[in-house]
Order: structure tokens, then sequence, then C-alpha cells
């Protein structure tokens, strides 16, 4: 095994004339880990680079990062061509992140990448760079190619991906159906209904999956979209470990209701965190993945944040008879701020947390925080220890910090 580790320097493009021939000499590897991401490589470096890796054809296992350079097209073609020659790889991470790369060099590389169909296990990083639709096509057909993965992580967030590429990339995720840990990261691009449809779809063939990461946060889908991708989620019956965000999208209360069904699917799950705020979700929309949640019976650890949104007393109240339903709950973050709650709601979420009774870790936002510390049902909670309120002005904050001093068992109290 070689190790190469010149991250964070100031190598240049003529730096990397003699590492790259090095890399040349060295055909008999099978597992190398190249870093030197943080430098101020462009095009000829990483042409360079290239041209030794694609002498290494006897690799099966490859880290190669060169991310947070200056690499553009041409670059990432050349590292590209190199990777196609690396036909018995079975475990890759590849990290090219925050460079300049565009389409050009985003195909250059899907094209390398769809000629190592042996992997099993892949990390891919192409976020943060100048992609749109035309660069995802070989991208998404490599995915395809990749029949055996069982684990991916694939990021591809802070591109200028629209329908078309999401599509693209859906439909080769649609063909790794032995997955059973994915992270996949396709937020802040340019996402509509009919992208995040076809990724829904793909999600739906991954039956297997057990942990699942996903980002789609930051786009432009609306409740098409997002009932497509609920109707994905819906499959994953066996999920133990869950990570969900899709805000800061256009959902209403019909995608919310769809995604809020999928996850009352998700019974086993330990850990979850959701994310859905930003959105245009109302009583209705809350209701159902308050209903949803109730499911989720064994959960340990939470993290649920629909913030900003159009949530009265009703969608509050269902989401608060949800919360009681998690007796296993030792940590919670909560934020629920920027809706419509009043008392009745926030009553109810206090209501709610008091049949959490192993609760230990608090951290809450809302608009209503001063009601919610006044219930009796949370003046007499026995199991909070930490309790961290999300608030501003200096007044109320002396109001929470006397109410909270109420609550039976509490050892600290943090304000922010």
């Amino acid at each position: 095994m070689i190790c190469i580790y010149k991250s964070t320097n100031q190598i240049g493009d003529d730096g990397t004339l003699t590492i790259g021939a090095a890399l040349g000499n060295c055909k008999f590897l099978t597992n190398l880990k190249f870093y030197i991401w943080g430098n101020k490589i462009g095009d000829k470096g990483a042409q360079n680079i290239g041209l030794g890796l694609s002498n290494c054809i006897q690799l099966t296992n490859l880290e190669f990062g060169i991310g947070t350079n200056q690499i553009g097209d041409d670059g990432a073609s050349t590292i590209g061509a190199a990777l196609g020659n690396c036909k018995f790889l079975t475990n890759l991470k590849f990290y090219i992140s925050e460079n300049k790369i565009g389409d050009k060099g985003a195909q250059n590389i899907g094209l390398g990448l769809s000629n190592c169909t042996q992997l099993t296990n892949l990390e891919f990083d192409i976020s943060t760079n100048q992609i749109g639709d035309d660069g995802t096509l070989t991208i998404g057909a490599a995915l395809g190619n990749c029949k055996f993965l069982t684990n991916l992580k694939f990021y591809i967030s802070g591109n200028k991906i629209g329908d078309k590429g999401a599509q693209n990339i859906g439909l080769g995720l649609s063909n790794c159906t032995q997955l059973t840990n994915l992270e996949f990261d396709i937020s802040t691009n340019q996402i509509g209904d009919d992208g995040a449809s076809t990724i829904g779809a793909a999600l739906g063939n991954c039956k297997f999956l057990t942990n699942l990461k996903f980002y789609i946060r930051g786009n432009k889908i609306g409740d098409k979209g997002a009932q497509n991708i609920g109707l994905g989620l819906s499959n994953f019956t066996q999920l133990t470990n869950l990570e969900f965000v899709i805000d800061t999208n256009q959902i209403g209360d019909d995608g919310a209701s769809t995604i809020g069904k999928a996850l009352g699917n998700c019974k086993f799950l330990t850990n979850l965190l959701f994310y859905i705020w930003e959105n245009k979700i109302g009583d209705k929309g809350a209701q159902n993945i308050g209903l949803g949640l109730s499911n989720c019976t064994q959960l340990t650890n939470l993290e649920f944040g629909i913030r900003t949104n159009q949530i009265g007393d009703d969608g509050a109240s269902t989401i608060g008879a949800a919360l009681g339903n998690c007796k296993f709950l030792t940590n919670l973050k909560f934020y629920i701020s920027g809706n419509k709650i009043g008392d009745k709601g926030a009553q109810n979420i206090g209501l709610g947390l008091s049949n959490c009774i192993q609760l230990t870790n608090l951290i809450f936002s809302s608009d209503n925080n001063e009601e919610f510390l006044k219930s009796r049902e949370i003046i007499n909670c026995k199991n909070i220890k930490l309790l961290n309120i999300k608030t501003l002005p200096e007044q109320r904050n002396r109001e929470i910090k006397r109410l909270s001093q109420k609550i039976k068992r509490l050892v600290k109290l943090n304000i922010d």
C-alpha cells in the first residue's frame, strides 16, 4: 500500500509533474491512498496526476482526494480517463469537490467510473462545481453499471442540476438494488417535481436499506415530487437509521402527507433526523407527519425540524401526541418555531413530551416557549435533566429562565 498526503499546501501545477510520474511507475499497486486537496492545482497539474494514475491498472482499493483546488474540465477529463483503467476496483473513495468542473469534465469522470463495474463500496463527491444536466448523463449511467454496490455515498450538491440531470442520476440509482447503506446528497441545485419523482422511484428499488441519509434541500420541489419521494421511502420497512432532509422547497400538505405515511412504515427506527422546514405545510400535512411519527415507537434519538411553515394548533397537537408514543426517547431536538401555533398546540406538545419518560436531553425551539413551560405536564416532568431553549429577546429569556427552574429534575438550562 502507498499513502500520499500532500493536502493544504501551496502545490501548483509544476509540483505535480514528479508526483504524477512517480505514480506512473507504481504499476503493480493494489492499494493507494492519495490526498492532495486544498492546494493550487489547475488543469495541467490534474493532467499530470491523471496520467500517472492511468498506469495503476491493478488497483483494487483506491482513495483519491483532490478537492478544493482549481481544476477545470481538462484536468477532470484526464483523471476520468485514468479512473477508467482501474477496472478491478472493489472499493473507491473519490473526492473532487470544490473545483471548477463543468459538464465536459463531469461526463469524462462518469465515463471512467462506468468501467468500474466490480465496485461494492463507493464514496463519490463532486459537489460544489459547475455541473449541469449534461454532465450528469454519464455519471448516472456509471451508477447504473455498479450493480454490486452495497454501500454508496454520493454527493453532488451545490451544482446547476435541474430536472433532466436529476432524472439521469435517478435512472442510474434505480439499478443499485443491493444497497444496504446509502448517503445521497443532491441539495442546492435546481430540481423540480420531475427530477424528484425519478429519484423517488429509484429509492423505491433499494428495498434492503437499513441506513439512509437523504438530502435534497434547497431545490424547487413541490407536492408531486415530494409525494413520489414519499412513495419511494415507504418501501424502507427495515430502516434503523434515517436522516431525511427536504427543507427549503415548495412542499404543501399533499406532499407532506405522503412523506408522513411513509415515515409510518419505518417502525424499526432508533435514530431519526427529519427536517422539512421552510415549506408550505399546514395542519393537514403536519397531522399526517405526526400520524407517521407515532408509529416510530423504538426511537431513542430524534431531531425534528418543521419550523417556518403554516402549522396551527391541530397539526401541532397531532405531532405532540406522536411524541408521546416515543417512550424510549433519551435525546430530542425539536424545532417548530415560525408557524401559527397557539396555546392549545403548545400545551399538547407539552403533554406529549411528558410521556417520554426516558427523555433526559431536550433542545426546544418554539414561538410559545413560555406557554410550553407553564404546562403542568412539563413542570411535573421527572426526567428532563438538560434543557436548551432557543429564543431571542432578553425580556423573554428572563421569563423562560424563571419558568424553567420549576421543572423538578432539571440540572442544566441553556438559553441561546
